[in-house]
């Protein structure tokens, strides 16, 4: 066994022993999340410490690209998302790792996980086993604090990617050393009615109006255009690769964030502004929308508007997005607003909503006074990433 397996292993150990003592600790008295918060800062502490001893004895790990697939209770579309991985990375093998982070599934899963570690052959393929369900932000987390190889690429269990993928996602990986974000672009679905859907700030069914795909320019601002358009494509998972040092380092900055919905959103936006950030120009895969379970869970739909959005928006601000940037998106949240849906809430959750509201408006209060009054949403949102 070598340096980097022997210590691959015994972190992975650690993380199942903090697993046992959490489960174990279950009838004590504690805050929500402190055993899933106490999980992470582990493994993420871990994971860094290891990453930069690899890079300082020059033991950090030649592989390229980790695809992690969180998973619960899908074992038939995981089998179908490792059957496309085996045949869409043949060539890549040398190149490549696979995990899966089962988020305590109780039907096949394991079965499928070792049926394809069989088949794969000489291809990595890991896997944990939650002793509990953590959730689906913790269990998404996890698969990317997991990675030691350069880039990690998390993918949804049953989202389709045209066979090109793999190849366009090394291309851009190798040609572009210092990408530290790169977005597959794609197109969208309605799940519920067949016919094809994208943002009304979008032109065409292509979710990022991005015409050049060089990186060139300043990463933040080719942020800023795709979130003002819709900061919902930024929490399409399968759509984003990350430069793993950068994105775990956003992880340990916000540790909090594994409570927000837009988490994800936030770490796209940290390693934009930590490196070159590249958009396709082509579509890759598709989304299929209208069909997600925030959209069918009214109060959690209330809280990732009303609450999650402006606190996601701060913490862009204080990695060091602009005023203007900031003020833009307070207005898009206000003019989002439906008193309809807000009132409704209050008559309903009063307990919940209320204090929701308050500090809704504590938050977009904040970000309208702190930006220039003579930017507008407008403004910015005619920007282009190249200015």
């Amino acid at each position: 066994m070598d340096c980097v397996t022997g210590i691959n292993v015994l972190l992975r150990i650690e993380r199942h022993q903090i697993l046992e003592d959490t489960a174990a600790d279950r009838k004590t008295k504690c805050t929500r999340h402190s055993y899933e918060d106490t999980f992470f800062r582990f493994c993420s502490q871990k994971i860094f410490k290891i990453n930069a001893a690899f890079k300082k004895h020059k033991l950090y790990m030649k592989k390229l690209l980790t695809i992690a697939i969180p998973t619960y209770n899908r074992a038939q579309y995981l089998d179908k998302q490792l059957a496309w991985i085996a045949q869409a990375i043949k060539g890549y093998e040398s190149e490549i790792e696979l995990y899966v982070s089962d988020n305590c599934s109780t039907d096949n899963t394991q079965e499928v996980v070792a049926k394809w570690r069989a088949q794969l052959g000489n291809v990595t393929l890991n896997s944990t086993t939650n002793a509990k369900n953590i959730g689906l932000m913790r269990n998404v987390i996890q698969c990317l604090d997991w990675a030691t190889t350069k880039y990690v690429w998390a993918i949804g269990d049953d989202d389709p990617l045209q066979d090109r993928a793999i190849t366009c996602v090394f291309d851009k990986l190798r040609q572009y050393e210092d990408v530290s974000l790169l977005f597959l672009n794609f197109s969208g679905r309605n799940g519920l009615t067949g016919e094809a859907d994208s943002p009304d700030t979008i032109v065409g069914n292509r979710w990022f109006d991005i015409e050049k795909e060089d990186g060139a320019g300043d990463g933040k601002a080719t942020f800023q255009h795709c979130i003002t358009k819709s900061v919902g494509a930024s929490t399409f998972l399968t759509a984003i690769i990350f430069r793993t040092t950068v994105v775990q380092q956003a992880i340990r900055i916000w540790p909090e964030g594994l409570d927000n919905w837009f988490f994800y959103v936030y770490l796209c936006g940290y390693c934009a502004a930590n490196g070159r950030m590249i958009v396709t120009k082509e579509t890759y895969l598709e989304c299929i929308t209208g069909v997600s379970s925030w959209q069918k869970d009214s109060k959690l739909a209330f809280a990732i508007q009303y609450k999650d959005l402006p606190v996601m928006v701060e913490k862009l601000a204080e990695v060091g997005y602009s005023k203007q940037f900031r003020r833009a998106m307070m207005v898009r949240t206000l003019k989002d607003i439906n008193l309809k849906v807000l009132f409704g809430a209050v008559k309903r959750w009063p307990g919940f909503a209320i204090p929701t509201l308050a500090m809704f408006v504590t938050n977009v209060g904040r970000g309208l006074i702190a930006a220039e009054p003579s930017r507008d949403l407008a403004v910015l949102e005619k920007r282009t990433p190249s200015e």
